[in-house]
């Protein structure tokens, strides 16, 4: 299947109007029982760009948004960012306190809310005494304006503040030009050979730069439709396989596992024929035993993915006609360049230059310039190796463990706790400072399983070498997990 050929889109929205103009009644977005046709789609957005500028907003203004995977929360972003604003995606799952730290941060002109199909978002903007807005079709929409609106920025390039999860301390904006996203909704889109046939399942939060840029932009970008699932949940990810017949799912490695253990608890070892011809891995590292069990269940291959919010966030992605054994993340996009800063046997640190580097962060200039050089080197954060032109991903520079002067990377040590039948998923922490820290292991028994800790630790001591061996496992109920299926390592406690 070859993608369509585009025109450059210089705006995230003209996507929309290209489709309108072609396929006007071809399917856009399918959100329950509704079908939005891109005819709809367009018409609503710039409907709603209309209000805003109504509503006062000017180019420059940033204007946040909040809600779930809704036609209503794609219709006021893309209308935001129609009418020249910096849109500001947030996820109703945050606290207050982390929302008022964006808001104090980001100065926005105004909040829109979603309302009508998530009740957090209610209860937000209820919080924030949010006054209802009509916008002809899309239900329940609510706005606060801010008692002092902030000046406009002069740069008229940025899209999107995205705000990152803040792992390490405050969260800070990622701008993200038009272009940063384009390239990356346009390249990711054509490795993955997405057409207009191609119907593609979306349980990753539009509010995070993957469901936003990976997800949402690309499907909208090659003229396909989009199933929204206002979040991830088994029964409903298996109804969307089996009886809507997506093509394309693209979610975090746990998503994927909780929904081959979901189809194994309701008889299916393997999936009855379907009509995906693409599943992908992204957003949080992928282990060989997820990779094969899935891979099993589905009987096709699980392609993996690597990317972060600062490059908008795709970085590399297996493709499809090169399929993997291993849990390389692929290739990377095209115009990307990469280097290995401080390479040691093949491992470095992954510094980047291309297309979809981020601007900076917003109102952080010693924050940028500890990330982006003057030559437009970005340093991702993660330590890298490449075999023959593949990208392997060891982890993350600030979760390095070293013990007895021994570099330890804790994905490595998660793989094999993992591959154990009693596990589901598991997070390694090193604890201590200086060339001596212990390694702390938290694990999330699978279900109905009973797992002693002695037995694990031994389990653990037959396949890694003394010095990554965990000196404590911790097992708990359930590990904390963000929107995006993504382990939260900070929220976890030695």
């Amino acid at each position: 299947m070859n993608p369509p050929v585009l025109p450059e889109f210089e705006h995230i929205a003209a996507p929309l109007a290209h489709w309108a103009a072609r396929t006007p009644e071809h399917p856009a977005l399918i959100e329950g029982t509704r079908v939005w046709t891109y005819a709809d789609l367009n018409e609503a957005v710039m409907a709603a760009r209309n209000i805003l500028l109504a509503q006062g907003v000017i180019p420059g203004d940033r204007v946040a948004i909040m809600g779930d995977n809704t036609a209503a929360m794609i219709i006021l972003l893309l209308g935001a960012s129609h009418a020249g604003a910096w849109i500001v995606p947030l996820n109703p799952r945050l606290s207050e306190r982390e929302i008022d730290e964006v808001g104090h941060h980001a100065t926005p002109t105004c909040l829109l809310f979603a309302t009508s199909a998530s009740a957090k978002t209610r209860q937000h903007a209820e919080r924030c005494n949010a006054d209802p807005l009509v916008i002809a079709g899309l239900g329940g929409v609510a706005v606060i304006r801010t008692d002092h609106p902030a000046r406009p920025e002069p740069d008229r390039n940025i899209a999107a503040l995205i705000y990152t999860s803040g792992t390490t301390g405050r969260p800070k904006g990622v701008m993200l030009t038009h272009r940063n996203l384009t390239v990356s909704a346009r390249t990711s889109g054509a490795i993955r050979a997405i057409g207009p046939d191609d119907l593609v399942y979306s349980p990753l939060p539009v509010s995070h730069i993957l469901g936003f840029t990976g997800v949402m932009l690309g499907t909208l970008t090659y003229g396909a439709t989009l199933m929204l699932a206002p979040r991830f949940d088994p029964p409903g990810a298996l109804r969307a396989i089996l009886h809507h017949h997506i093509t394309l799912m693209i979610g975090a490695p746990s998503m994927f596992a909780l929904l081959t253990e979901y189809a194994a608890l309701q008889g299916m070892k393997t999936l009855p024929p379907h009509r995906l011809r693409l599943i992908a891995s992204a957003g949080a590292p992928l282990d060989e035993t997820v990779k094969s069990t899935v891979e099993a269940c589905f009987g096709i291959v699980l392609n993996n993915g690597y990317g972060i919010t600062e490059c908008a966030p795709t970085i590399a992605q297996t493709r499809i006609d090169r399929p993997r054994r291993d849990c390389s993340v692929g290739m990377l996009l095209p115009g990307l360049e990469a280097r290995l800063a401080g390479e040691s046997n093949g491992i470095g640190a992954l510094h980047l230059r291309g297309p979809t580097i981020m601007a900076g962060y917003y109102r952080d200039d010693a924050a940028t310039a500890s990330v982006l050089d003057h030559e437009g080197w970005f340093d991702t954060g993660d330590l890298a190796r490449f075999h023959d032109d593949h990208l392997f991903i060891v982890g993350r520079s600030k979760e390095q463990i070293i013990r007895y002067g021994f570099k330890i990377y804790p994905v490595e040590i998660e793989a094999v706790l993992n591959a154990h039948p009693g596990v589901r998923q598991s997070a390694v922490i090193g604890r201590g400072t200086g060339a001596h820290q212990d390694v702390i292991a938290f694990v999330e028994p699978a279900a109905d399983a009973k797992i002693e800790i002695a037995e694990l630790l031994d389990y653990a001591a037959r396949s890694l070498a003394d010095y990554k061996r965990p000196t404590e496992i911790h097992l708990s109920p359930a590990l904390p997990m963000g929107a995006t299926g993504k382990i939260q390592k900070s929220a976890l406690i030695a």
